[in-house]
């Protein structure tokens, strides 16, 4: 059936657009984004702006990267896919690198962030099965968190929001409040297996574990033989100024999930792991079809080129505290829409006051030219590409303090 004739008469000489085929699980803005470069995007009407959503924290090394690009097309004019039943070189050379430069031994490759927590929270169930432990399987996490929208990660995140209407939760999962070690530490019983945890919460309204909090996960995990997993879907690869969120505690996880930022944009996620993390993952137990093929291969490669370039992590943190401090003086001068900044390297929030929406601020922002998500808690999210620059910095700033100049003077009139 041809489009006009699916369109509704509404009167004579005028028609409806033909409703969206598309399912019906997002609200969507009325914007079609067309191209990018860099830090910046235009719809199709030619309006530009300033990304600072990056695809949810997504677009790492900016929209169009030349060097990611290039890798991308080599590729996919020698071979796209071939299954993990084959030896996939550069499969092996990108978990030789991510290892290099982390804690783990060994990686697994998959397609998203909810597949490489489901596989983390696998891992560890599976390591203490392989240890004669079977009864230990149930996972500590904690309020706020977001772990992905499969049945078990919206079981262990424990959101009413993403629970309702998919009947009894996926049993398995302990949730605690986040940082109070008190309360995880009187959780843990005979049937614990693993702790999970985001460094930094991002759905969750942008909230940053302290340093000792990670510490102390660590030291209780150890002290009662549990797997220690970290979700650093969000906040790793670079994002808070080192490659992994927990690096800045001096600790590090059994098992880590990554995602989002590790494609730069291209379907890609990953689990990092020591051994003894890994050490129940064996042929069989575990499976992707698609995951670390050759095409999402080099594009990881490729932006891994980009951010263990010398210099340049160190350049995401300079910039990131540049922004911090902008954002506390925004605040300082704007308390009656912006109550408070969170976050940590370009994982950045702003709080608004409760006569101000989040969503209503975003829109707002996006009129100005400035793209932003929202987060729980009334929190707008900050997710700048990691090459953004001082400049691009300020013209958010300049279009942030525009945006609650006009938004008071609309309260108060």
């Amino acid at each position: 059936m041809s489009t006009a004739s699916q369109a509704k008469a509404t009167e004579p000489g005028k028609t409806e657009p033909a409703p969206s085929a598309v399912m019906n699980t997002y609200g969507r803005f009325p914007i079609a984004l067309e191209r990018g470069a860099g830090a910046h995007l235009w719809d199709t009407d030619g309006k530009k702006y300033l990304d600072f959503y990056g695809g949810i924290a997504v677009n790492s090394v900016g929209h169009a990267h030349p060097h990611v690009v290039q890798a991308l097309k080599d590729q996919a004019e020698k071979l796209w896919h071939a299954s993990n039943l084959f030896v996939i070189p550069e499969q092996e050379r990108f978990a030789r690198r991510l290892t290099e430069d982390s804690f783990a031994d060994v990686a697994f490759f998959c397609n998203s962030g909810v597949e490489a927590m489901e596989a983390a929270i696998k891992a560890g169930r599976r390591y203490h099965y392989k240890n004669g432990a079977p009864e230990r399987w149930r996972t500590i996490t904690v309020a706020g968190a977001f772990h992905g929208r499969s049945l078990g990660t919206i079981a262990a995140a424990g959101n009413a929001k993403y629970l309702e209407g998919f009947g009894k939760p996926a049993d398995g999962f302990d949730s605690v409040p986040f940082g109070n070690m008190n309360a995880l530490r009187d959780a843990i019983g005979p049937e614990t297996a693993a702790i999970a945890v985001e460094p930094v919460q991002g759905e969750g309204g942008i909230n940053a574990a302290r340093l000792d909090y990670l510490r102390d996960l660590r030291a209780a995990a150890d002290e009662f033989g549990l797997m220690l997993i970290f979700d650093e879907i969000q906040c790793g690869m670079g994002r808070t100024g080192k490659m992994w969120a927990h690096e800045w505690a001096g600790v590090a996880p059994d098992i880590l999930a990554s995602a989002k930022g590790i494609g730069g944009g291209f379907p890609l996620g990953a689990v990092l792991a020591t051994h003894k993390g890994a050490s129940g993952m064996e042929p069989g137990v575990h499976g992707t079809t698609y995951g670390g093929n050759p095409l999402a291969m080099a594009v990881g490669n490729a932006v891994l080129d980009v951010l263990l370039a010398d210099g340049f992590l160190d350049g995401v943190d300079a910039v990131a505290r540049r922004l911090w401090f902008k954002l506390q003086d925004l605040v300082a001068a704007h308390g009656d829409v912006f109550v408070e900044a969170r976050g940590a390297g370009l994982m950045l929030g702003l709080k608004c006051a409760p006569e101000h929406v989040n969503l209503d601020v975003i829109k707002a922002l996006m009129a100005g030219g400035l793209l932003t998500v929202g987060a729980a808690d009334n929190v707008v999210r900050l997710l700048p590409p990691l090459i953004v620059t001082d400049a691009d910095c300020d013209e958010a700033i300049r279009i942030l303090t525009e945006t609650a100049v006009s938004l008071s003077a609309k309260a108060k009139a």
